[in-house]
């Protein structure tokens, strides 16, 4: 009779809930639905965390505040654009965590726009000037599991980065530090991106007794330091887990959280479209792989400023870090959770949609004639999905993967009272803050 109930009940299943379960468990290295299940933003006990800098909630609110913070923009290249800019200007919730445009500018930077595809160049800065990338800034969604970060991996001192000490040399010399990547570049970055932090400048705007409940531990002469200020923001991005997207709560047990569309595309994702070979991590992501897909870099693209050039390392991805031959033009496999909202995609923003990223993987033709053919991944291959698969699965990766509420990750005001993310006259007036 358990026999009989058993199977009655299979029968009165969905059968494209059966299929995608059989997937997932034959995708997870655990052989379970758990591998791919994100904790909570508060679980901390199961968010992966540096060490030395253990997640509470008084840090991540504190970090949550600083990220947003334009009262850190304190040595901009002119005097103009002070109090300008925060961490948040290149990482908007609402275009995924990424910039609103094909490439971020933080100071020299003035406008917003709706999702920060307004931004543009101050007048008066000459085009080498702003602070801008030379490889589009990644998704900080989930990068609790990334221990080496940027698409080289190149900041960290653990994991792939062991046996790299000998490249540890300018911005990178933080990773003499041993910590993890995440709490290593947002050392390195605060100078790059022309912050400062010290204790006058925490209790002007503030923060003060913040820093006091969240690092109890450090003696008052090192406790508003880029170290303390490093440690908050990574404590917020740790926290940063789109755990209610509509694919989390079906790997849960709500089958009805995806409609039968995204439950195809969810198929196609874990077999014929072969996604799931690479993006096999906890968040859809690789932290550990490094592939060549042949995609154009970030000088190429339109409106960039401060152009970086033909020759700049940083479009060898892993490469130009270990200047070894076999990582030349490999990036890391990024995380694929709310990318919906971006609008460009890839390490030179070479794709507008996530339509169009999964229509260059499915025709497999390299765009970048400057990429070996030697170094193009074996994965990258024709997927001849038919038009109608390329909609399942473009509407799995924009609504499945899609939390909806991430703005429950971003303050209500911060302390200085200025606006955010930005701060300029004209995102002011963009942002409604005046």
């Amino acid at each position: 009779m358990l026999l009989l109930y058993a199977c009655s009940s299979d029968e009165l299943k969905n059968p494209l809930d059966v299929e995608l379960r059989k997937l997932v468990l034959r995708a997870s290295p655990t052989n379970d639905l758990d591998h791919f299940i994100l904790p909570d933003a508060n679980d901390f006990d199961n968010i992966p965390q540096e060490p030395a800098n253990p997640l509470n909630a008084i840090k991540v609110e504190l970090g949550k505040m600083l990220f947003y913070e334009t009262g850190l923009a304190l040595d901009p290249k002119y005097p103009e654009a002070k109090n300008s800019y925060s961490c948040a200007t290149c990482h908007i919730p609402e275009a995924g965590f990424m910039p609103g445009r094909a490439q971020g500018i933080a100071d020299g930077g003035t406008g917003f726009g709706l999702n920060g595809e307004g931004r543009t160049k101050f007048f008066f800065y000459a085009d080498n000037e702003p602070d801008v990338q030379g490889a589009r800034a990644l998704n900080v969604c989930n990068v609790a599991f990334v221990p080496n970060t940027t698409w080289a991996g190149m900041f960290g001192a653990t994991d792939n980065n062991i046996g790299t000490e000998s490249k540890w040399t300018g911005d990178l010399t933080f990773n003499h530090l041993g910590l993890q990547g995440l709490e290593t570049q947002a050392i390195a970055v605060q100078s790059v991106h022309r912050m400062l932090i010290n204790k006058d400048i925490v209790d002007t705007l503030g923060y003060k007794h913040y820093f006091d409940a969240a690092f109890p531990q450090f003696p008052e002469s090192e406790r508003y330091s880029e170290v303390t200020l490093a440690y908050a923001l990574s404590a917020y991005l740790r926290a940063l887990i789109p755990h209610k997207a509509p694919f989390q709560n079906w790997l849960k047990g709500n089958e009805s959280a995806m409609t039968d569309q995204e439950k195809r595309g969810g198929i196609l994702f874990f077999s014929k479209a072969g996604c799931y070979k690479c993006h096999n991590g906890k968040a859809l992501h690789n932290p550990n792989q490094f592939y060549a897909v042949g995609v154009k870099d970030l000088y190429e693209a339109e409106g960039e400023v401060n152009k970086t050039g033909l020759n700049d390392k940083r479009n060898l991805g892993r490469g130009g870090f270990t200047e070894k031959a076999e990582d030349m033009f490999k990036f890391k496999v990024p995380q694929l959770y709310n990318m919906h909202g971006g609008s460009h995609f890839f390490h030179g923003s070479s794709k507008k949609s996530l339509r169009e990223v999964v229509e260059y993987f499915n025709d497999a033709i390299p765009e970048n004639s400057r990429v070996p053919a030697s170094q193009i991944a074996p994965q990258f291959r024709a997927l001849n999905l038919t038009p109608e698969e390329i909609d399942d699965l473009v509407i799995f990766l924009e609504r499945s993967l899609y939390d909806p509420q991430m703005n429950r990750f971003v303050p209500q005001e911060v302390l200085s009272g200025f606006c955010f993310p930005n701060n300029d006259i004209q995102s002011q007036n963009d942002l409604g803050c005046n």
